[in-house]
């Protein structure tokens, strides 16, 4: 009897220990953070199916789904709200949505030039910002890509541009409307590199001949969720979500329920950067 007593204390103990360690999970949220995220009774989610690794949109049903989409589902149940899509085809039109007041809650890269106009979470996932050239191109390593002559396809308004806009000093860097229409540019318009998201651009490597990728990244993406400025407990909030969402396994089993095996979840974060 004493010995199973003293399982039982044992048992106990590790389980307070490991209440201690993990990520504090979000609270129920107040009606302050629920005005916050759904100032219209609604939350309104930026979907950027741009991004292969946050979202696709489902042809057989018209519906985005992907990483972004479970979160932005799981928070709204989570609120007692109803959730809408606002969808968007390339990250700087989330950019521009948000100044245009057209999205409560983003799922974005973040950079400093976007602090501007929206506050962060912690990153969620992790992904990789590659360059793509020709087979037979001469360039074969990140650090020969910027040199004078060499023009780089890119998506214009992607946290991967506005990166390499601070930092390409010769290359020219040659902006597409949208992360999909990258690789055509460079290939019609017989440009040398073209940059993006890992995922899209390895996709375009496997289905058409003659491209090859440089081995490893010029950048990593730290993907978050973000609200538009000044609704600070929805950001405090929104923190602790982000942080219970990693801890618990929801990224990771999202990410694998949607194939999507070229991102990581990111380490745990005690405050929004």
């Amino acid at each position: 009897m004493a010995s199973r007593l003293g399982a039982l204390v044992c048992v106990a103990c590790v389980a307070a220990l490991a209440a201690c360690t993990t990520s504090p999970q979000a609270s129920r949220p107040s009606a302050q953070v629920v005005s916050e995220l759904a100032p219209s009774g609604t939350m309104r989610a930026a979907i950027n199916v741009g991004n292969p690794v946050l979202a696709t949109m489902n042809t057989a049903t018209g519906q985005p789904e992907g990483i972004s989409v479970d979160l932005a589902r799981e928070l709204a149940k989570r609120l007692g709200v109803p959730v809408s899509f606002v969808i968007y085809n390339a990250a700087g039109k989330v950019t521009a949505g948000v100044q245009a007041q057209q999205w409560d809650v983003g799922f974005v890269g973040i950079d400093p030039e976007r602090a501007e106009y929206m506050d962060y979470t912690p990153p969620y996932v992790i992904i990789q910002g590659v360059y793509m050239v020709p087979q037979d191109s001469k360039i074969n390593t990140n650090a020969d890509v910027d040199r004078a002559g060499v023009r780089i396809a890119i998506s214009g308004g992607s946290v991967y541009d506005l990166y390499l806009s601070r930092r390409i000093k010769n290359a020219q860097l040659v902006r597409a409307p949208a992360p999909s229409l990258v690789t055509d540019m460079m290939l019609t318009q017989h440009y040398e590199v073209a940059a993006g998201v890992k995922q899209r651009l390895a996709a375009d490597v496997a289905r058409l001949p003659g491209l090859r990728l440089l081995d490893g990244n010029f950048m990593v993406i730290r993907q978050a969720m973000a609200t538009p400025r000044n609704r600070p407990e929805a950001t405090r909030y929104l923190t602790q979500f982000v942080e219970e969402m990693k801890s618990s396994g929801f990224v990771a089993a999202s990410l694998q329920r949607h194939h999507v095996d070229s991102a990581e979840v990111a380490p745990a974060e005690t405050a929004p950067q």
